[in-house]
């Protein structure tokens, strides 16, 4: 019903498609206020993220902005979730009910609680647990929607590092420092006009003044910045120098706490940043895990549950006495290592995904994991040795490699929302009137 709905309204056909049958309309039917390609967001949608979001700031103490704006930057938000679903759908990308069980199970032990604590809390505060899953399952979706268009494309040179290494010395900044952004973005078209930029200038010159004269930065970013970060006061989190946007990254080691720059002209539009908080560290000796593994990767025809028992049934194997590396060789799907038997060589904290991390740590030399799951496949670890090194070259070399590939992915990432966003057939009817009590009939 959906479906049809969207085509007349995208059409504007209402005759002849529905003949000569007379339909009365109905006002308990709930308003579109937002039409995104083949599908719609509907009024109750929008509402009950606006309501979640305005739960989630109060609890942060976070003065809530006007309901027009905080609207519509929900409605965006929406937006683009919208279109790379809609995208991760059309690329064939899926998850499975056993991937989405797993997930949840460890959102409840992060939070140490049981599935059925955590559904009842959630209860509690008025949100849906079927609304719940379906939000993660769209995060996993989106996750792996976007390690297939970006991730997957981002590469760091050694000439990357040399280069990152060096400004980092130049600017006296130690490896471990890291440093806390407030960020507002004041955007222009993608084809932007020299009136549109003159326009967006402006209104970023306005908003520097305004703070420099003492308003809140978190206020005025949720109330005017067109950036992802908005709807938390702008905040970009804690991050390394690698880490923070190119655009910014000679200027930040050059500020104070609380020191203001801007406005930074970008293709975007212009930026405003605020150096928030500085903390650093010394470089210590780190350990070093010899670890080699073989991954299976979900396709059309080989579901998550079918990977990960692929996986048990090679584990097996090699309990009863078959190479590691033979196997690897033979089946895995990481074709750089599979050539080396699986073979990842040294690997030093921060260096791989989360979830293979936090595995591999948990493994004795020479035992086998479970298969476990990342956003890459199924993959079946096994730890050779383990050493201590001091070697702090090595050290930064890895850090700094890990920290430009993140930075990378996010601007990667931002290019590429931005574009798929434009691309899209995307209606705002969040302004039209409610509709009356009731209606000529539709004919």
């Amino acid at each position: 019903m959906i479906g049809f709905l969207v085509f007349v309204l995208r059409c504007g056909m209402i005759a002849g498609a529905l003949g000569s049958s007379a339909y009365a309309y109905d006002d308990t039917l709930d308003r579109i206020v937002a039409v995104v390609e083949d599908g719609v967001i509907l009024k109750s949608e929008l509402n009950n993220k606006v309501k979640t979001i305005k739960r989630s700031l109060e609890q942060n103490n976070t003065t809530l902005p006007p309901d027009s704006i905080l609207t519509r930057q929900v409605l965006e938000r929406m937006i683009v979730e919208k279109v790379q679903l809609q995208l991760a759908d059309k690329s064939g990308v899926r998850v499975d009910d056993e991937t989405l069980r797993m997930a949840v199970q460890q959102i409840a032990q992060r939070n140490k609680i049981s599935v059925n604590e955590l559904r009842e809390s959630l209860e509690a505060e008025g949100i849906s647990y079927s609304d719940f899953l379906n939000q993660i399952r769209s995060e996993i979706t989106i996750g792996r929607l976007r390690s297939n268009q970006v991730n997957n494309q981002v590469k760091v040179s050694d000439r990357e590092i040399d280069h990152y290494l060096e400004a980092q010395e130049k600017a006296g900044v130690n490896a471990d420092s890291e440093f806390l952004l407030g960020h507002i973005l004041v955007a222009t078209p993608q084809a932007a006009s020299p009136a549109d930029i003159q326009k967006a200038k402006e209104k970023a010159d306005t908003t520097l003044a305004e703070l420099k004269a003492g308003a809140d930065f978190k206020q005025v970013a949720l109330q005017r910045s067109d950036d992802a970060e908005a709807l938390k006061g702008g905040d970009l989190g804690w991050r390394k120098l690698a880490q923070i946007p190119t655009l910014f990254a000679e200027v930040v080691p050059k500020m104070h706490e609380g020191d203001l720059e801007g406005p930074i002209r970008s293709p975007n539009g212009f930026h405003i940043i605020k150096l928030l908080g500085v903390k650093g560290g010394e470089l210590r000796t780190v350990t070093k895990t010899h670890v080699r593994h073989i991954l299976i990767k979900p396709n059309e025809t080989l579901s998550d549950a079918d990977a990960e028992q692929k996986l048990l049934g090679l584990k097996e194997r090699i309990a009863n006495g078959e190479n590691f590396a033979e196997l690897a060789r033979a089946h895995s799907d990481d074709k750089g290592s599979a050539i080396k038997g699986g073979d990842l060589g040294d690997v030093e904290p921060g260096a791989l995904v989360p979830p293979f991390e936090e595995s591999m740590s948990k493994l004795s030399p020479n035992e086998l994991s479970a298969p476990v799951q990342t956003q890459f496949g199924w993959h079946l670890i096994q730890v050779l040795e383990r050493r201590e090194s001091s070697d702090n070259t090595e050290a930064q070399r890895a850090q700094a490699r890990e920290a430009i590939f993140k930075r990378k992915v996010e601007e990667e990432t931002e290019l590429w929302l931005r574009r798929i966003r434009d691309e899209a057939y995307v209606e705002i009817r969040l302004d039209q009137p409610e509709p009356e009590s009731s209606m000529p009939e539709l004919r």
